[in-house]
């Protein structure tokens, strides 16, 4: 090229060096990783998000929380709780012992599983995962039934702890269905809400029904 010979360089402009491109600041939390936290760091924000999620179903209001956010290990939990909880218990008779661990546990998630499926195939919004999280999370009101129907029965099995244990399970029955619908209704097209709210109305049933008719052997 004309010209080229006749450019210098100068002795005091270094020529070597690293070549970097700057691409603006990094913020702390781009280098941050879960794998470089402690073990108890990870356990804790993990139990602290189950337990939003369970004050998420308690006051039941308009919250994306239990579908950005969603997790399996709280449906879990409430799961294997109430089906220890209705193990072993005797049904009509001596002779027949009431749902076994394995029936309770199927029960509850091919339930939760169907009712996914039948959203879906109606046109809902959110995902599968997604919405077993919320059937499985809003099975909290029934568990906590289920836990105060066993202190009842304690104290013994007659008229008055039926009633007791009537009351218990209808209003939990109710937050359970409340609960579910607040976050999974919106997701539906408005001319097919009653055909999703309709299994879920059965599959808590089926799960107060066990609760209600639980009598200890």
């Amino acid at each position: 090229f004309p010209g080229l010979a006749d450019v210098s360089i100068s002795e005091d402009i270094p020529v070597e060096g690293e070549i970097t491109v700057p691409v603006g600041s990094r913020s702390p939390d781009e280098d941050y990783s879960t794998l470089d936290e402690p073990v108890r760091d990870t356990i804790m924000r993990d139990l602290k998000a189950v337990g939003k999620k369970f004050v998420h179903v308690m006051y039941p209001k308009k919250s994306s929380a239990l579908l950005r956010d969603w997790d399996l290990w709280g449906p879990l939990v409430l799961c294997v709780s109430l089906a220890l909880m209705l193990q072993g218990g005797s049904a009509d008779s001596k002779d027949d012992g009431g749902p076994q661990f394995a029936e309770v546990f199927v029960i509850i998630w091919f339930g939760a599983v169907v009712i996914t499926l039948n959203s879906k195939l109606l046109g809902g919004t959110i995902s599968f995962f997604q919405s077993l999280c919320v059937l499985g999370y809003c099975v909290l009101p029934l568990t906590v039934a289920m836990l105060v129907c066993r202190l009842v029965l304690l104290a013994g099995s007659g008229t008055v702890s039926f009633v007791i244990r009537l009351i218990v399970v209808v209003a939990m029955f109710g937050w359970s269905t409340l609960a579910s619908t607040a976050f999974l209704a919106d997701s539906q097209p408005p001319n097919r809400k009653a055909l999703v709210v309709y299994p879920i109305f059965l599959f808590y049933f089926v799960i107060s029904w066990m609760i209600l008719t639980f009598t200890p052997q």
